[in-house]
């Protein structure tokens, strides 16, 4: 009988490049990010905290930021691990990247020539930047340095100690394009499918609205290749471009958004096609992200896959995706 539960490397596989969807939830899924719905007090300065947080450790680690959203009580990440670029950093690269996560502090402020000697210590320490290199190159360490941080500033704020995260994130491995689409869709589009936006541009604090904020001051992104939001990641690009990822999830937000149902532009996307799906099918995928899939999203045939090299006989989504897949055929 297959076990209920898995280890998390057996899903991350730690040497190779993959993407996956993160999801942090506040303890209780209280509105510690928000506006408390009891005492009326706002924390919706710590949406902030996080974004800023998340978009500073995209240019430490390995990693390409495809999509996030901050909300009231959770975070959604997209993102693409790549270890493999972080084993062809340089020494002094990788010892740079460890002192601006870590960094050196004197009465609180970061102190330059502390973090001179501390990058300068590492490097005469070759299995300690050995281990530096692998945990720049980590998904789990990618999410620990998101947390904690925010964790400990929150808990200062409010005089007190404790959890302010749901034990571990949730993590879903994403098998090929469709899925990761699919998943960054459904992220793009949270503060629409929760009523607290209209549209992209006023849904703040997601990877969509910094996307549109990038073309005011470089329109040629948008006839490029989609790509990570942070321009310092490991060279990877997506088969469509930003303006075509831009219209597909302004057209699938009439799909989703709770005042606007059935307002949907005949012409769907051309995306859609190259997917393999039709618009209902597209619906089904993007709301079904967290409800008809677990550990992994991808077609049938991706997840037995993934299931076998987990060691498992199943995985949830295995009956979805084949309904989905016999619909597009």
């Amino acid at each position: 009988m297959c076990g209920m539960t898995t280890a998390r490397h057996h899903l991350v596989d730690p040497a190779s490049p993959g993407f996956y969807h993160c999801i942090s939830r506040c303890v209780r899924r209280a509105w510690l990010c928000g506006v408390d719905a009891y005492s009326g007090q706002s924390f919706e300065h710590r949406r902030g905290w996080v974004e800023e947080r998340l978009l500073e450790l995209a240019d430490i680690f390995a990693v390409g930021l495809f999509a996030y959203a901050v909300m009231s009580n959770h975070v959604h990440v997209v993102l693409r691990i790549d270890p493999v670029a972080a084993q062809h950093w340089s020494d002094e690269e990788v010892a740079t990247r460890w002192v601006r996560l870590f960094p050196a502090r004197t009465d609180g402020a970061i102190d330059p020539e502390r973090c001179l000697l501390k990058e300068q210590t590492l490097l005469g320490n070759p299995d300690r930047l050995a281990e530096c290199r692998q945990r720049l190159g980590s998904l789990a360490w990618f999410m620990r340095s998101l947390n904690e941080p925010i964790a400990r500033r929150a808990n200062r704020e409010d005089a007190c100690t404790g959890r302010f995260w749901e034990g571990r994130y949730h993590c879903q491995a994403l098998l090929d394009e469709a899925a990761v689409l699919a998943c960054m869709s459904y992220v793009d589009l949270n503060p629409i499918r929760a009523g607290i936006a209209e549209d992209l541009p006023t849904s703040d604090h997601t990877g969509a609205q910094r996307r549109i904020e990038s073309l005011k001051t470089d329109a040629d992104r948008a006839a490029q290749p989609l790509q990570s939001i942070n321009p310092s990641a490991p060279a990877h690009t997506l088969s469509l471009t930003t303006a075509a990822y831009l219209e597909l999830i302004d057209w699938t937000a009439r799909l989703v958004h709770p005042g606007k149902h059935g307002v949907i532009d005949a012409t769907v996307p051309p995306i859609l096609a190259h997917l393999g799906l039709r618009d209902a099918h597209w619906k089904a995928q993007v709301l079904g992200i967290e409800s008809r899939y677990w550990r992994a999203i991808g077609t049938a045939q991706a997840l037995i896959d993934k299931a076998a090299a987990m060691g498992q006989c199943w995985l949830k989504g295995v009956g979805s995706a084949r309904l989905l897949d016999a619909r597009a055929a």
